[in-house]
């Protein structure tokens, strides 16, 4: 008998064993690690989904390629309370309800004009007190990182210092003057 295949074989079938779990574990959870949130990758493509409908790919990057859906999960995770943390998870449950409700279908498989019909019932108040908090916090998480975004900071918005430029050559007419 060859023992070096034999040690060579159980040294591949042992460093299999440990590097399995892992590897099992970790495919669900979020892309981001999150303190308090309890986040699954379904729940993250949703979200994804979500503020893609709310900010839209246009000339500019949407909310999605943005990562802004990230940027309100760890806002969520890091800055609010127990309480609204937990409203935002029942809100979001409860929001893949209404939506499977509204359409026949879950808000993934829906149709773009579909989403939109979904988020503007939302909007409208046509939807139960946990939804319409969830989707406040979302939205206001969303539009709060897009516009603090490098794309908005550096390219959208021109930005300059109070009280501003100093123009020593600008031309005063004898209007101005008295």
């Amino acid at each position: 008998m060859n023992r070096r295949s034999v040690v060579k074989g159980l040294l591949i079938f042992a460093g299999g064993v440990a590097v399995l779990p892992s590897c099992v574990l970790e495919e669900g959870k979020a892309s981001i690690p999150l303190d308090h949130l309890d986040v699954s990758e379904g729940q993250e493509k949703l979200l994804a989904e979500m503020v893609e409908t709310i900010l839209p790919t246009t000339d500019t990057p949407g909310a999605r390629e943005m990562g802004l859906h990230l940027f309100a999960l760890k806002m969520v995770d890091d800055c609010y309370s127990e309480q609204d943390r937990q409203a935002f998870m029942q809100g979001m449950a409860a929001f893949e309800g209404m939506a499977k409700k509204q359409t026949g279908d879950t808000f993934l498989d829906a149709s773009p004009k579909q989403r939109q019909e979904i988020i503007v019932a939302v909007n409208g108040k046509n939807a139960p007190e946990e939804v319409q908090a969830f989707y406040s916090i979302l939205k206001n998480e969303t539009i709060k990182g897009y516009l603090n975004s490098e794309l908005v900071m550096t390219q959208l918005r021109v930005y300059e210092l109070v009280p501003g430029r100093y123009d020593a050559y600008y031309p005063i007419t004898k209007a101005q003057i008295s």
